[in-house]
């Protein structure tokens, strides 16, 4: 498991795959979702919505007219920047951001002004969860083998928000998250072939964050017999 700060040479990845090794799946997160999941804009939304209710009514009590108005139009504009901004972040995190599965690791091209690369092999990663929520996005959270450590502020926002002391490396907010966690299981099952070792790939439901969760690949076991 390693980072990297380099040029890109190969869209996503850090270098030319090494023979035998080739790329599953490339995707990037939904900037939309990410705006609503990480950045929470439809909270700040409502926010800003019940506090500007309530100055109006409380301008139209107290009949303030034309100054009340206008810092009810200066509460609206600081809403509108202060949402501007955050889905400006979500959109500049997604737009630079790559995730990519090969057939033995997980990489993860992430970093607005400074881009690095997390490469993540199979060996590494204890488990994988799947995360659905109703707008038909997704997360697949990777629990790490032990003892490995991510600083939570160094993958922040591709990490699953509550785990700040053992970090876990996610793909944020995807597109078609069930197609890519059967592609990762199917990918952990042919390394693990490939490796004359044994893998558990799990399944179940869940509650996690309020949608429905399930383990789509535990490798814990892959990684035991593999070695580091």
């Amino acid at each position: 498991m390693s980072a990297e700060i380099e040029v890109e040479v190969v869209p996503g990845l850090p270098g030319t795959l090494p023979p035998g090794e080739r790329v599953v799946w490339q995707g990037r997160p939904q900037w939309r979702a990410m705006a609503r999941n990480t950045f929470k804009v439809r909270w700040l939304a409502a926010y800003f919505a019940v506090f500007g209710v309530a100055r109006f009514v409380v301008a139209l009590q107290q009949k303030q007219g034309i100054h009340g108005m206008l810092q009810l139009l200066a509460l609206i504009s600081l809403a509108a920047a202060c949402l501007g901004v955050l889905s400006l972040m979500a959109w500049l995190n997604a737009r630079t951001t790559t995730y990519t599965i090969t057939t033995k690791r997980i990489v993860m091209r992430i970093g607005v002004a400074l881009p690095f690369t997390w490469n993540l092999p199979f060996k590494r990663i204890e488990a994988a969860d799947l995360q659905l929520r109703k707008e038909g996005d997704g997360d697949v959270v990777l629990r790490l083998a032990p003892p490995d450590r991510i600083g939570w502020l160094s993958l922040w926002p591709h990490a699953q928000p509550g785990h700040l002391v053992r970090a876990r490396p996610a793909l944020r907010t995807i597109a078609e998250p069930e197609r890519v966690s059967r592609l990762l299981a199917e990918a952990v099952r042919d390394w693990a072939a490939s490796e004359a070792t044994s893998v558990r790939v799990a399944t179940g439901v869940s509650s996690a964050d309020s949608q429905r969760s399930g383990s789509i690949a535990a490798v814990a076991e892959a990684a035991a017999q593999a070695g580091h």
